[in-house]
């Protein structure tokens, strides 16, 4: 089976959290442009596509030679950016990893295209293990909890699943990447502001539970670290002089 797809990287520049994040310097290259590195070693380099509001994101992309498809400034948040993106492309099935994954596993985009071929016009949203406790009791890491066919129940930023007790046993989390079929991201923006539980955990995946889609959880690797807060800089700096990357 033939998949009509693009890989989507949506980078916003004015983040309240962390202004200019795409392009923080990483061992002397722009986070969105080791984003993109890790996505074309997975895939043909005219599948993938940064999808800004920001000219000076897309200045940045035109010098390493990076597709950009300019989204307009009023998206509620990435995946409204990347629904914008499949429209204007025309695209059925799009592949989202988010701009501050500058460690992803290239070999993950494999695994989401396969899964989107097993589980055609489904929401798929990637998650692995968590094996460090200290990650469990980070607010800034989505933890997931899945039914036993690996659909998702919840995601939150709760310290979820726990004993009584309050001692953490075993947990999975969040890895910031994501297929859509089209009729999915239509229905994502189809509401003028976010869902109150979306809203709440500033979680873009519940939207989808809120408005009814079922969305099946693909396991992938634990290599991904996102770069959610300044804070996270000097790890994820470290683990690319670790790699090589």
């Amino acid at each position: 089976m033939q998949l009509d797809y693009a890989v989507v990287i949506p980078a916003r520049y004015g983040s309240t959290r962390f202004p200019g994040k795409p392009l923080v310097d990483l061992c002397g290259v722009p986070m969105i442009v080791r984003t993109y590195r890790r996505c074309v070693e997975a895939c043909p380099v005219d599948r993938v596509f940064v999808a800004t509001d920001d000219e000076r994101v897309s200045e940045v992309c035109d010098s390493f030679g990076i597709q950009v498809v300019e989204t307009s400034s009023n998206c509620l948040t990435g995946t409204d950016r990347v629904a914008e993106v499949a429209e204007i492309l025309g695209i059925d099935t799009v592949v989202n990893v988010q701009g501050d994954e500058p460690v992803f596993e290239p070999k993950d985009i494999h695994t989401l295209l396969d899964a989107a071929i097993r589980y055609p016009g489904e929401v798929l949203s990637g998650y692995c293990s968590l094996s460090d406790e200290r990650q469990f009791w980070d607010r800034g890491v989505p933890k997931v909890v899945l039914r036993p066919d690996s659909r998702l129940l919840y995601m939150t930023r709760g310290s979820v699943p726990i004993g009584k007790d309050g001692v953490f046993v075993t947990a999975w989390r969040q890895v910031c990447a994501y297929v859509f079929p089209r009729p999915a991201l239509s229905s994502f923006v189809s509401v003028e502001a976010k869902t109150s539980l979306e809203e709440i955990e500033d979680i873009e995946i519940l939207r989808f539970l809120e408005l009814g889609w079922e969305v099946r959880m693909i396991e992938l690797s634990d290599r991904s670290h996102p770069v959610d807060a300044s804070s996270d800089l000097e790890h994820v700096k470290r683990l690319i002089r670790e790699r090589g990357l």
